[in-house]
């Protein structure tokens, strides 16, 4: 394969779920060398994992997994009073939560143990995944994204490529009393998301939807493949300069020495979660968006760490656990790899035990109900912060 039919398949869902399934292979024939993979102990995650869902959607009415379910935190839908201002134009609707969900989604990835966030009005003080949803949302209710005084809700090419480090510190509340794990790099990849919308001369985010909606047009059906694709294509340009093809950067692409030819795992767990996140933005055009299992379940640490803590995976070598690991470590990739293709494992177990079927359970609301709340819980039952088994270093760009 060329470099550049390599590059085209790594930006698949098939590539994420083949090269960690090839990962799950060399697991159970206990040959990685830094996860011990024991199947026996996968019907004590179905459980727990099914006991969670009935306990929160006892109707098994789950919505997707999306960070529109961070901006209703503590019951109160945030998004509501904003979208009155386009109560008139489902359009420009649209294209404001297309906004608001991808800047939202870019800034989230991890935000460490010791940073806060407390919410203006409300008093609320939020951490983690759930602070900084509301942080970004503020931000963008107070046009830190807009360029234009005119239309405050919108993020755009103009702003976001001048977006200053101290005016998004002051919007997230960083201080060195308040650190947020991998500030810097946040911000640098917000500036140069506006870079990249300008050289495609796109003059704001939601300039997207004009592209799914020309790819629905023939039957208002848009393949959630499709969907990614397009995400992936225009946010390649604002990854760091990590892994390099066909003079592009990968983004969420990792190796591992074990996999055969050139040995590259991708996982793409931001843009697959922003594309969970569109599919609601999508379906109230309506656009019906198709084959949500095509994608894949995400490789963060809350769904990682269920198979940890529930004894399915266990790290040869305990003392790695000891210190925050860069996000390239092989036992991290194993990790990530693992965690995506048992997602897979037990997506049907899961469906049996609550008597659903695929189409009424799929992937997308498995996660919510679900694998993703599951791996929080058990994590506050093992540990007194809460936190995850094992710690990645954050540069911003990835969890």
């Amino acid at each position: 394969m060329s470099d550049v039919g390599l590059l085209a398949w790594l930006r698949t869902p098939e590539a994420v779920r083949e090269r960690c399934t090839d990962l799950l292979a060399l697991a159970e024939q206990d040959s990685l060398p830094h996860f011990a993979f024991d199947p026996g102990r996968l019907d004590d995650v179905v459980n727990y994992v099914a006991a969670v869902i009935r306990q929160n959607y006892p109707d098994l009415a789950i919505p997707y997994h999306s960070r529109w379910r961070h901006f209703e935190v503590n019951g109160l839908d945030r998004w509501a009073p904003l979208a009155v201002v386009s109560r008139d134009d489902p359009i420009e609707r649209a294209r404001q939560r297309i906004e608001l969900c991808t800047v939202s989604v870019l800034l989230d990835a991890g935000a460490g143990s010791a940073w806060r966030y407390r919410e203006p009005g409300t008093g609320l003080l939020l951490t983690r995944s759930e602070g900084l949803a509301i942080a970004s949302l503020h931000a963008f209710r107070d046009a830190l994204f807009s360029s234009d005084p005119r239309q405050k809700l919108r993020a755009d090419a103009a702003a976001l490529a001048r977006l200053s480090d101290a005016a998004l510190a002051a919007a997230f509340q960083v201080a060195a009393d308040n650190p947020l794990a991998g500030f810097a790099g946040r911000a640098a990849l917000l500036r140069r998301l506006g870079v990249a919308l300008q050289q495609r001369g796109e003059e704001r985010i939601g300039g997207l939807l004009d592209v799914w909606l020309a790819r629905a047009a023939v039957n208002g059906v848009l393949p959630a493949r499709d969907l990614l694709s397009a995400i992936l294509e225009v946010l390649a340009p604002i990854w760091p300069d990590r892994l390099v093809l066909a003079g592009e950067r990968l983004g969420d692409v990792w190796h591992h020495p074990l996999l055969r030819g050139e040995g590259l795992v991708p996982f793409h767990k931001l843009s697959q979660w922003l594309c969970y996140s569109l599919i609601e933005v999508l379906e109230e055009i309506p656009v019906a968006v198709t084959g949500l299992d095509d994608l894949t379940g995400l490789a963060e640490y809350r769904n990682g760490g269920l198979f940890i803590d529930l004894g399915v995976l266990a790290l040869r070598d305990p003392s790695l656990a000891a210190a925050p690991l860069p996000v390239g470590h092989p036992a991290i990739v194993e990790w990530r790899a693992l965690t995506v293709a048992l997602l897979d494992r037990i997506a049907p177990k899961l469906r049996d035990r609550l008597g659903a079927s695929a189409a009424q359970l799929p992937l997308a609301r498995l996660l919510q109900g679900g694998t993703w709340d599951a791996g929080r819980r058990i994590a506050r039952e093992r540990r007194a912060d809460g936190g995850p088994p094992l710690v990645v270093q954050s540069d911003g760009t990835v969890f």
